[in-house]
């Protein structure tokens, strides 16, 4: 899609540096290590010349231009070694950075590549011994089949999945420097969202009037436009800091946060939102998946835990959350309820008032429970489903029942998704709240307690500072009362960072860890599903996969899938195969299996995750798995398989019974790429969770049942943090009504001290 003469560029493409006419990167790679980067991008997705003719499927059909362009080309093109490298100096764990550098180093040397790749790096001539970027193409691919598969090459292993996945993200997410949508698109059948009408969606900003966006400010003018917003601000300048005043002070704009302070504000509170990432309304957005994942999401959308079996998805915008998820509005199950009440104890999930909050949640964001028409990967699973005699269900969303949008998760460029960034905040603004956005809370304002009370440190507010070098000086932000709802996985970074000693501060993370299988429908004209992967509701259907216990094992739901998100989690085999995945691209249906974890994770000061799984969980996701798969065949796939590194999978023309369940008893759920065997997967999260749960006490939860630290007065969290559990379903609902009630007693609690 080409920009018309005299529009003005998306702020959210690529923001590329050019000094003289030429790229500029940052990154500190070598020439010796670039060139080899450059040689295993090639052996990842090389340049096929004389491509076979059946690539589109008929044999006595050449491919045509598009095709033909996507086959020659090869991802050790410029410019995309350098972006690849970009991307992994700024975006890859530090201790992750240095095995991928380790690796690239060895083989840049004769001894190195001979200690690595063996005798395939033997030549026929002086020095015999070749670096590994002078081997020859076919066997620099079987060197990295093998460091694939074998458990000897672990860490050699580790390091060419950063190297796979990142090459082929840049490679697919690429937007062209004129505006032109990535030249291989078009084989692959993929086109971005081209909203009809464009004129008319609305351009309102309706934050606006109770927004400060700090990227436009410098020293001289935030003073005069946080005092425009009717807060108290005083210059320290031998502390070099800006003190401001409020009486409710919440880090985070998401689920929990915007929440929060619609609730305080409308009690008549001034409330502060402190807000790290930057505010978009519908015709900022991007259809573009490279610069939407930059802009949206917490690193750039490409987040590992720290041992590499979990790519972890989260919000970092004003919405958070909310702003770029799939819409699905699932209550609370009652099961669930049951369970926090009684076995956690924790009396708000039992009460009336709690069922009642979700009606009214519900009904802020505009929950509809009807889908008028389904796309292409919703059909798959509702077919699939009904051929088989299984219950399937609608998916309630917060948007219209027309929403056909398949990149929501990119935000919703139409203005139909209702998140909060459209709803609560607004009514925050409404009263007169303040949103600061690109500022990052740094720590708490802890001081002792000197009220007698029976938690030892009060909170006074936050310390925080702007992603703005133009503004020099840090914000002290004074609070009767402060709200963590930063997410899951920055609550407990910004508890760690303010010395708070919990011991439940960061553990007992849940993250509903996923697992994909796949299915490939050609695009005949007789097709009965309609679509691309990419277009329609995301979520509209879900299948409940439920035990002989009557309880439920796993839901299986459909993803957002852009091609570079795809190829990130798609095994690698050869470059051959690779190219004739990204073909079927358009038409290859995913189901996604979602399991209510029993194991669970840590997020580490510093921001590191790991995590471990339970026995049970890894039986769950193999029930789903299997089930996906059946849907699948059942729909009428050509071939199904999973993400499994070996790439797995089965033809289904002409398949018995026999042996369709031959094929799903090989199916299971196996470590990730540290896994000391041949075969890994890597699992994804989008659900953070219980990282601050409530308890009864300190030594079952980081916070009260109120949301208070046990520690310290006066500070709140306020987000998925505080679930006891895992849920077992999409959260946003759980965490709304969450937040809602304890917000709510949190205002009353002010109203009464304040008299």
């Amino acid at each position: 899609m080409r920009r018309k003469s005299g529009e003005q560029p998306n702020i959210m493409l690529n923001e590329e540096k050019r000094e003289k006419g030429k790229l500029r990167y940052s990154h500190g790679f070598s020439a010796t290590e670039m060139k080899t980067l450059a040689s295993v991008a090639e052996a990842v997705f090389p340049s096929l010349t004389s491509p076979n003719s059946d690539f589109q499927g008929n044999e006595n059909q050449q491919p045509s231009k598009a095709v033909q362009y996507f086959l020659e080309a090869s991802a050790s093109e410029f410019p995309n070694p350098d972006e690849t490298a970009e991307l992994l100096w700024n975006r890859t764990l530090i201790e992750s950075l240095t095995l991928v550098r380790v690796v690239l180093l060895l083989l840049s040397t004769r001894v190195g590549t001979l200690l690595l790749c063996g005798s395939l790096c033997v030549g026929d001539r002086w020095p015999y011994i070749n670096y590994f970027s002078c081997m020859p193409l076919e066997k620099r691919e079987k060197v990295l089949q093998r460091w694939f598969k074998h458990w000897i090459f672990t860490l050699v292993r580790v390091a060419f999945i950063y190297l796979k996945v990142v090459c082929l993200y840049t490679f697919f997410s690429r937007v062209r420097e004129d505006g032109d949508n990535n030249p291989v698109w078009e084989a692959i059948g993929y086109h971005v969202d081209n909203v009809e009408n464009v004129s008319q969606v609305k351009k309102e900003r309706p934050l606006q009037k109770g927004l400060v966006e700090t990227m436009h400010e410098k020293d001289s003018t935030l003073h005069q436009s946080l005092t425009q917003k009717g807060l108290q601000v005083t210059e320290d300048t031998k502390q070099n800091v800006y003190k401001i005043k409020c009486d409710a002070v919440i880090v985070g704009s998401g689920c929990g946060g915007g929440v929060a302070a619609a609730v305080l504000a409308s009690s008549g509170l001034k409330v502060v939102v402190v807000e790290k990432g930057s505010y978009f309304t519908p015709s900022d957005y991007s259809p573009y998946e490279g610069p939407s994942m930059a802009k949206l999401y917490e690193s750039g959308g490409i987040l590992p835990s720290a041992e590499g079996q979990l790519l972890l998805l989260a919000g970092s915008t004003v919405g958070g959350g909310s702003a770029v998820n799939w819409s699905a509005c699932i209550k609370t199950p009652k099961p669930i309820l049951q369970e926090w009440a009684e076995d956690c104890k924790i009396p708000l999930f039992g009460s009336h008032e709690y069922v009642s909050v979700m009606d009214s949640v519900c009904e802020r964001i505009g929950v509809t429970q009807d889908c008028k028409e389904e796309g292409f990967q919703n059909q798959v699973l509702r077919k699939g489903c009904e051929n088989l005699g299984l219950e399937v269900e609608k998916v309630p969303r917060n948007c219209s029942e027309d929403h056909y949008c398949g990149s929501c998760g990119f935000g919703c460029r139409r203005g139909d998704k209702k998140g909060t960034d459209r709803t609560w905040l607004v009514d925050a603004i409404n009263n007169d709240a303040v949103i600061l956005t690109g500022c990052k809370a740094e720590r708490f304002i802890l001081e002792k307690n000197k009220t007698g009370s029976t938690r030892k440190m009060k909170c006074l507010g936050i310390i925080a500072e702007t992603s703005n070098n133009n503004i020099t000086k840090k914000l002290h932000i004074e609070a009767k009362v402060t709200i963590s709802a930063c997410g899951a996985l920055l609550t407990p970074q910004l508890m760690h960072a303010s010395r708070l000693k919990n011991r439940n501060i960061g553990q007992n993370l849940h993250l509903h860890p996923v697992l994909m299988a796949w299915g490939y429908f050609p695009d005949d004209s007789d097709s009965e599903f309609k679509g691309k992967v990419y277009e329609g509701g995301i979520i509209t259907s879900v299948h409940k996969l439920v035990a002989a216990d009557n309880k439920v094992q796993a839901i299986i739901e459909t993803p957002s899938l852009g091609p570079a998100h795809y190829t990130a989690l798609c095994p690698w085999e050869s470059g051959l195969d690779m190219k004739k995945r990204m073909l079927k691209f358009s038409r290859t249906a995913h189901m996604i299996t979602i399991i209510r974890d029993q194991g669970s994770g840590k997020v580490h000061a510093g921001g590191r995750v790991t995590y471990k799984f339970d026995a049970l969980d890894r039986q769950k996701i193999q029930a789903g798995l299997r089930q996906s798969l059946r849907i699948l065949v059942a729909a009428g796939a050509v071939e199904v398989g999973t993400h499994r590194s070996d790439g797995q999978r089965l033809r289904c023309k002409g398949i018995s019974n026999e042996e369709l369940e031959e094929f799903l008893d090989s199916v299971s759920p196996v470590g990730g790429p540290l896994f000391f065997g041949e075969n890994w997967v890597i699992h994804t999260s989008a659900h953070q969770m219980s990282s601050c749960r409530m308890g009864i006490n300190e030594k079952e939860g980081a916070v009260d049942e109120n949301g208070e630290s046990w520690e310290a007065e006066g500070l709140f969290v306020c987000d998925a943090s505080v679930l006891p559990s895992a849920v077992g379903v999409n959260p946003m609902i759980t965490v709304q009504s969450t937040a809602y009630c304890l917000s709510k007693r949190l205002a009353e609690s002010l109203k009464q001290k304040l008299g």
